[in-house]
Order: structure tokens, then sequence, then C-alpha cells
């Protein structure tokens, strides 16, 4: 029974020009120096086991990994491309014309207009790189652009790189879940992040001018930081970031 008074009791505002997505995943997303494929294990799994070889450590805060073969990883593959509540991607970079990284997204809730980018893992090779940038960018730009309201990134919440990677991607923070979950047997206090749809047109244009390549000059590095253009547009600074 709620006794508060009605000058008191607050509901949120009604959603208006809303509709649930009803679009279907897509098997390629292509930009200008990177291209996102649906995973497969019989095309991608025997690539992306050699990118990842040797660099155990790229698997320090997933619940999977590393792997000691490529039969091992072969059979994770298959096993995330049967996923039905999650959809994973094979990252090529077209500049090295290699397949570098996956990524994917989970927690797809189409009832409430909500989905979250997640199990990225990106070889040292693809790390730090416009086209890992142009990855993270089209995965979010087909999220809002089909109709999702919120689009979300949460990680350990000692993953520092992960924290700041989503913080410069424009997700705004929202606070840490405490003992959320168990990885390896260890603690996972988990972070959370999101951009929401509101946020998107303003993010979008963040994107295409650091994207641009009026911003590189002649050796590639970048003129203009992407972390100052999405600055703008964040509500909320992750703390540790700061």
């Amino acid at each position: 029974m709620n006794n508060t008074p009605s000058s008191e009791r607050r509901v949120g505002p009604v959603v208006t020009g809303w509709s649930q997505p009803d679009a279907p995943f897509p098997g390629i997303l292509t930009g200008t120096s990177v291209q996102l494929e649906r995973l497969e294990a019989e095309k991608h799994a025997a690539l992306l086991f050699r990118a990842f070889e040797g660099h155990d450590h790229v698997w320090d805060y997933l619940p999977y990994g590393p792997f000691s073969s490529a039969s091992q990883y072969y059979r994770w593959a298959r096993e995330a491309q049967e996923m039905t509540d999650t959809v994973f991607y094979a990252i090529k970079n077209l500049d090295t014309g290699a397949f570098e990284g996956v990524a994917s997204y989970l927690r797809i809730a189409p009832q409430s207009g909500s989905i979250e980018v997640g199990h990225i893992n990106m070889s040292p090779a693809l790390q730090n790189t416009r086209a890992a940038t142009e990855a993270m960018y089209l995965m979010m730009a087909w999220a809002f652009e089909a109709g999702y309201r919120r689009y979300e990134w949460k990680c350990d919440a000692l993953n520092k790189p992960s924290r700041r990677a989503a913080q410069r991607l424009g997700f705004s923070y929202e606070g840490v879940f405490r003992q959320a979950t168990i990885v390896k047997n260890r603690n996972r206090d988990t972070a959370w992040f999101a951009a929401i749809d509101l946020e998107w047109p303003a993010l979008k244009e963040a994107f295409a001018a650091w994207l641009n390549p009026s911003n590189f000059d002649s050796d590639g590095r970048q003129i203009e930081r992407l972390s100052d253009l999405t600055r703008l547009v964040r509500p909320h600074d992750d703390p540790t970031q700061t």
C-alpha cells in the first residue's frame, strides 16, 4: 500500500515517438579501416587465435581464456557463434588485412530498447588504432540507428584500460556494482557505463570529426583527441579518469 502524498509521488515521463526495435542484427559492418563479420569458427578461429597467441594478458578480465591451442579456441568460437542471446563479431583490420579482435552485442532487450557491447578482446596489433575506434563506432551506430534507446558498457572495476576506453568513446559513468559476480574464482566489482539515444547525434558528430582523415597528420597521429570531443557530450565522468 502506497501512502505517499500525491504531491510527493513522482513517475518518469511518458515515452513517445519510440517503438520497439525489430531489425535483424547485421551480418557485416564496414567502415573505412575496419570490417566486422558475424563470428564463424570455420572462417575466423584459426586467424584470431594467431592474433591472440602469446598475449595471455588480453584474457585477464574475460570469463574464458587464455587458450593453449588453436583447437581449444576453435571450440570456444563454435560455442560463441551458436549462442542465441549474444551476437559475436570478428574484427578485421582493413589496414593490415588481418582479423585481430572480437566484440559482441549482449544483454539484448528490445522491449526496453537496451543493448550492451561486450566480450571485447582486441589483440595488441589492433589496440590503440583507428580501426579499433571505428569498430566501436560502427557497433554503437548500428544499435542507435536500429532504434535502441540505451547502449551499455560494463567492465571489471579494476580494468582501468576498459574504463578509460568507455569514457573516451562517449559512455557516461553510472557507478560500480559491488561483488557483482565471480570471474575465474575472483571477486568482480562491475563498473557501469552507458550512452543514450538523446546523446547519439552529438556523439556521432564527435566520431565523424575524429575519424575524418584531416584529423590525422602525415604519420597517422591524431590531431584532436576523441576524448576531448566526447567530453562535451558526456553528462557524467568516471572519477578514476579525472
